[in-house]
């Protein structure tokens, strides 16, 4: 997925509603907004990614179903983290009591908090910086856990506060048992 930055100058800041009105006026674009107030216009995924994205995301949600710990976000979900961005991730989820801590108002809109789990599936355009970065500012604002799937290279790479990331070479299963309780995600025939 490419994407194009568009710089804000600091007169040109929004409020997150005014944010949440801008991305709901232009459904089509793809939007997310740095902790500096910048605009990153996403390109749609192409099939492989697509299809990658949709088999992590449904894993998950047969996992959430079965346990009914959490609720499970898909990429169109925009996060309001802590610092001031607006993130969406390609898979999330979020611990029940966390999310029915909401109101029914910040549900609806960009829900304010990081997630406690992200998943973020490379396309073989991204940049792996960019990508990296976006995963240390998700356990920097609060995530628990964080996997990056870079398909090129047949890795993940596991983030965790406090911790250093942990890189696995082409994986068939993946767990996190404190996170995700006896959630195993397989990953035959993923790569």
């Amino acid at each position: 997925m490419t994407q194009a930055i568009l710089r804000m100058p600091v007169t040109a800041t929004f409020t997150s509603d005014q944010f949440y009105d801008l991305c709901q006026a232009n459904p089509s674009w793809k939007l997310e907004r740095t902790a500096q107030g910048d605009l990153v216009i996403m390109s749609p995924t192409g099939g492989e990614t697509g299809a990658r994205n949709a088999t992590l995301l449904i894993r998950l949600g047969i996992w959430n179903e079965q346990f009914q710990l959490g609720v499970v976000f898909d990429s169109s979900t925009g996060f309001q983290l802590p610092n001031g961005a607006n993130r969406s991730p390609d898979v999330a989820w979020v611990k029940h009591d966390r999310w029915n801590a909401l109101t029914p108002q910040q549900r609806e809109k960009f829900p304010p908090l990081a997630p406690d789990f992200v998943i973020e599936l490379m396309s073989p355009s991204d940049d792996l910086a960019e990508a990296q970065a976006k995963m240390q500012e998700y356990i920097e604002n609060g995530v628990q856990l964080g996997w990056l799937f870079n398909r090129c290279a047949k890795q993940v790479e596991i983030y965790r506060p406090g911790q250093p990331k942990d890189t696995l070479q082409q994986p068939t299963q993946l767990s996190e048992n404190v996170i995700l309780p006896s959630f195993v995600l397989k990953l035959d025939g993923f790569w």
